[in-house]
């Protein structure tokens, strides 16, 4: 139960802010030529923050074996279409740069 909470404290203090932080657009100038496009980037760092919080909350209120099997397989969902965003994003920057 412990590593349950130092998981969500973790990603939520590293990845959550980060995440935002590139989905508004808001990123250094010195790192902007590495993580273009940032937005879509953005969102996929969210989309992996947010199988902390669906794989970890359901097992921290005491849910049902059920639950937390759908909570995370709602996870690993969202954590692959998130994946699937930044190949993406990353795919068509660089056909767009060839």
């Amino acid at each position: 139960m412990t590593w349950h909470w130092i998981g969500l404290t973790f990603f939520s203090i590293t990845l959550l802010p980060a995440g935002l932080a590139m989905a508004t657009g808001h990123v250094p100038k010195r790192l902007r030529p590495r993580l273009a496009p940032t937005p879509p980037r953005g969102w996929a760092v969210l989309a992996l923050y947010a199988a902390a919080p669906l794989n970890s909350l359901p097992r921290l209120a005491g849910a049902s074996p059920t639950i937390i099997l759908v909570a995370t397989a709602t996870a690993g969902i969202v954590a692959t279409a998130g994946c699937a965003v930044a190949a993406i994003a990353s795919h068509r920057t660089a056909s767009a740069a060839s």
